[in-house]
């Protein structure tokens, strides 16, 4: 039989990450979209209030969430705003390769760092000219001893600048292309990394991004996520793993835009009646608040596969990523139709919303880039 109500402890995780987020997030997500920065005093309450790194075991740390269970509460914190969110989960992304990939020896050591440290880390996969096409990456970690030799150039990396810790993928064969792509931990403090100054964005500007040069950066080996040439696996299955969060905090930031502008329209009086009496606009609700539910069932129907070993992860997590982000897009767009020149002014979270969204149907693969993979698995 189906059911799709959340278990108890389920309903105890949303109503954590909901009291979380109207306590911190929403009161703080104006000050730290207009001052485009890390938005570290809500992280570190995030730590504290044992939010952070909810998909991590409870023996490094984390909470131990199930990929379900962290869809619910990253919706949570899209409702608040996706800026703050992906500061919190692109921890999640970073760690990814660690729990798919890493020794028990490797994720006590560096769950244990991130977790002591109440820290953050970054996932360094894109180049600039290596995104969607991940076989494109030019970066090399040459092995010469004991240590591995980074060289190369990384572009759009969140959390970069804040980061204790970056999973980086490279090639330790140049030859063998692809073939011999890799992800090595290198603490951001190690002799060679240079962070640029964070990019401008339009929108989600509470989470930071930046380019990264690696010029003869020294790692040990031991700091090689699994097997040498096993990066584009660790790759796509980490994407598996978290284009699911993505999709979920999507649905998070357009159920906040369809609420408020619902809200709204029910207080706003035109011709001598809300502006919800009118068929036009209650059509244009009833539509945005159908894209909403949808959406979160894709979201959780992916999830829900994932955990239960489900075939087609990748078709799944692509066609929730693409689907929740698209709609959200729509979602806010309409919110900022409905409320007009409100919905257009600061006055109103529903611009920034919409400003926000955008980048969820670019990163993690755009949705285009989702498309190829769910047509090449309908068409197998």
């Amino acid at each position: 039989m189906v059911n799709f109500s959340l278990e108890p402890h389920q309903e105890k995780i949303r109503e954590k990450y909901r009291d979380f987020t109207a306590k911190y997030i929403i009161p703080n997500s104006r000050k730290y979209d207009q001052l485009a920065e890390f938005p570290w005093e809500v992280v570190k309450k995030a730590y504290d209030e044992g939010i952070m790194n909810g998909l991590m075991s409870k023996e490094y740390g984390g909470n131990g969430f199930n990929l379900f269970e962290g869809a619910v509460a990253s919706e949570e914190l899209g409702y608040g705003c996706i800026g703050t969110g992906i500061s919190i989960d692109a921890n999640t992304l970073a760690l990814t390769p660690l729990y798919i990939a890493a020794s028990e020896a490797q994720k006590k050591r560096w769950f244990g760092q991130i977790v002591e440290q109440k820290a953050v880390a970054g996932y360094c996969l894109t180049e600039p000219n290596a995104g969607s096409d991940v076989q494109g990456i030019k970066t090399t970690a040459i092995r010469k001893g004991d240590k591995y030799i980074i060289n190369g150039h990384k572009r759009f990396i969140t959390n970069a600048e804040v980061s204790t810790i970056l999973t980086v993928f490279a090639l330790v064969d140049p030859t063998r292309g692809s073939r011999s792509l890799s992800a090595i931990i290198v603490p951001t403090n190690t002799p060679g990394v240079e962070i640029k100054p964070r990019l401008q964005k339009m929108g989600q500007k509470a989470s930071v991004q930046n380019e990264i040069i690696f010029t003869d950066v020294e790692v040990p080996v031991e700091n090689l996520i699994g097997d040498e040439g096993y990066g584009f696996i660790i790759a796509m299955k980490t994407f598996d793993r978290t284009r699911t969060g993505v999709a979920a905090l999507a649905v998070g930031a357009a159920r906040r835009a369809f609420e408020t502008s619902r809200d709204w329209s029910k207080k706003r009086i035109q011709f001598g009646k809300p502006i919800a009496a009118q068929q036009a606009v209650a059509f244009m609700l009833a539509e945005m608040a159908t894209k909403v539910e949808t959406a979160r069932l894709m979201t959780w129907k992916a999830a829900w596969e994932y955990d239960t070993n489900a075939k087609n992860l990748g078709l799944s997590s692509a066609m929730a990523k693409y689907w929740a982000t698209d709609m959200a897009m729509e979602v806010a767009t309409d919110a900022v139709q409905v409320m007009a020149g409100d919905g257009y002014s600061y006055d109103y979270e529903v611009e920034k919303i919409m400003r926000d969204v955008k980048l969820t149907q670019i990163y993690e693969g755009t949705n285009q880039v989702q498309r190829l993979v769910i047509s090449k698995n309908i068409l197998k």
